[in-house]
């Protein structure tokens, strides 16, 4: 960790231009900026906020990848993969915040790899036996049957996530969005709710009563009560620790939906109102927690060597991409809040790659999924005014802490599924608006934007389904290729985002008419650094080493280096 010891985002605005304006005027109503050092006491208190907002998202995703893998409930193997994963957040945020685009992002487990996943997963050589097969079977043999299957998960993410590694450190990133255009992200991105519907279906029917209550519950919190404040105490620079207002509903909507409802199942629980057995019930898993271990510290191949297979690779290539111009997206946005200039070429280039590396990561850990910036903590820098880096990196620690207790790790397993289930139908029909909000660049009104968003939505979901009843159909005679086309074609975001791409690229229309001017303004990677030695170097430089990094001429060309001089 770099030792700076400012304490605020004070400049002068005037002599300079609009963009320079704009760019120091971003810092004047936060608290910390990102260069910012809070005493270490409030920085682990304002990284446990973070650590809050984080882990809400990510123990969903087990809920819908382990009993893809054929993993019985009480497995309490799904604790270990839970605890993996916030392992996996911890380590790649730490090195994504100190020496990669050096943004105070969090990143974590995202939903964008489950989609290409249950593709791969529906292929017939990885379905799943039936229940009576798998309960009949000895604890080795079940390990082995889901073991296996996170082997060939774990091979496609880290082989496919070496893409994003190179267009990352070599600079491929600008050139790769001129073609990828709001036609091409909105399908890429809405179908990963879209897709997903069937899951929360399942896991809310088996309790709707207390889904829709959580439903409920879960949009007063984040939509009626925003506003709504609970007294606490907070540190004021000068003036010491005095009585504040905390915005709790607006920034933890999630958490505590999930522990009052998981409240209310214990109630009904224990008055045994839900029968012995029921889903809805705490202790129905309470197995898992009992047979976790206390301390466990995940590592590569901990299931296994990684096995690599054409089609598990191009499948999760799909994922890969929506997550990079998913993180691209917010770049922008997390530099705006936490007081920081915009991020310069150099930083965009280094952040992507470092997410692949993350997510390479990911793969070779085992924690069947990649790497991505999580948006629920770029919007707590938004609703904390805190964007210290500093604070990040001590949230990235507690999650590396975190994830050797095995225990807390399996607690989550114990949440009931008809409140994920309620907190599914939100969270993925947000998924599929966050996509859909693209077409705010668009002619809405243009006969050829509406042809080309209604097939590139419409017909992968179709043909998606259609493959998922007839998995035999592709019979080329070549077993590789069958498996290849299967997922490929059964990943409806691949089938969309490229149909959404090829379409957009090659009807006629004008430049306003596809959304490319006012998409230029919103992703313009390419950001003219005059000065050598003013904030806008030294926030995104490295924190060690500069001086000799600054002594070489070639250091120049090299793209994801600070002192790289791009050209415009």
């Amino acid at each position: 960790m770099e030792m700076n010891e400012n304490h605020a985002v004070n400049v002068e605005v005037n002599g300079i231009n609009n963009a320079e304006k704009d760019s120091l005027k971003r810092g004047a109503d936060i608290t910390y900026g990102i260069d910012d050092t809070p005493p270490w006491y409030l920085s682990i208190f304002m990284a446990l906020q973070h650590y809050l907002t984080m882990i809400g998202a990510i123990v969903s995703i087990p809920f819908i990848l382990t009993p893809a893998l054929c993993m019985e409930d009480e497995d309490p193997s799904r604790g270990i993969i839970i605890s993996t994963m916030i392992f996996v957040t911890g380590l790649v945020t730490y090195i994504q915040a100190t020496w990669g685009c050096r943004l105070p992002i969090v990143q974590g487990g995202t939903i964008s790899f489950l989609v290409p996943t249950l593709a791969i997963l529906n292929l017939p050589q990885w379905k799943c036996p039936n229940k009576d097969v798998i309960a009949s079977m000895n604890s080795d043999e079940k390990s082995e049957l889901w073991q296996i299957r996170m082997r060939e998960l774990s091979g496609a993410i880290a082989v496919s996530a070496l893409f994003q590694v190179f267009i990352g450190y070599t600079g491929l990133v600008g050139k790769l969005l001129k073609v990828i255009t709001p036609l091409t992200i909105v399908p890429t991105v809405s179908l990963v709710g879209l897709t997903l519907f069937s899951h929360a279906s399942d896991t809310a029917s088996k309790h709707w009563g207390i889904a829709v209550v959580t439903i409920i519950l879960m949009t007063l919190f984040s939509q009626a009560m925003t506003e709504i404040q609970v007294p606490t105490f907070k540190y004021r620079k000068g003036h010491g620790i005095q009585i504040g207002w905390f915005p709790l509903f607006k920034l933890f909507p999630v958490l505590l939906t999930i522990i009052i409802m998981w409240s209310l199942c214990a109630v009904l629980t224990v008055t045994d109102v839900l029968p012995e057995g029921h889903p809805a019930r705490t202790d129905v898993r309470i197995r898992v927690l009992e047979d976790a271990a206390w301390f466990r510290v995940p590592y590569p191949g901990q299931f296994g060597i990684p096995t690599v297979t054409l089609a598990g690779v191009l499948g999760m290539m799909a994922g890969v991409l929506a997550c990079t111009v998913e993180s691209i997206s917010y770049y922008p946005t997390v530099s705006q809040m936490c007081g920081a200039p915009p991020p310069p070429l150099h930083a965009i280039n280094r952040g992507i790659g470092t997410e692949g590396l993350g997510t390479v990561l990911a793969g070779l850990w085992g924690s069947g999924n990649g790497t991505n910036t999580f948006g629920e903590n770029v919007g707590a820098i938004g609703v904390t005014k805190v964007g210290s880096r500093r604070v990040i990196q001590w949230a990235a620690i507690i999650m590396i802490l975190q994830g050797v207790l095995n225990k807390f790790g399996a607690a989550f397993i114990m949440i009931p599924d008809p409140v994920v289930g309620g907190i599914f139908c939100i969270m993925f029909g947000m998924i599929a608006a966050f996509g859909l909000s693209n077409l705010q660049y668009v002619d809405i009104r243009s006969a050829r934007n509406l042809y080309i968003l209604g097939l590139s939505i419409f017909f992968p979901l179709v043909l998606c389904l259609w493959l998922k009843e007839h998995p035999d159909f592709i019979q080329t005679g070549n077993k590789t290729l069958d498996s290849t086309l299967s997922v490929l074609l059964g990943t409806s975001i691949l089938v969309g985002g490229c149909l959404g791409c090829v379409l957009d690229n090659l009807l006629p229309g004008t430049p306003e008419e596809r959304g490319l001017i006012a998409w230029s303004k919103e992703m313009a990677l390419e950001v003219n650094e005059t000065s050598t030695d003013g904030i806008a170097t030294s926030t995104f430089d490295f924190p060690y080493g500069m001086q000799v990094l600054k002594r070489y001429r070639w250091t120049r060309y090299v793209p994801f280096l600070p002192t790289y001089k791009m050209k415009l």
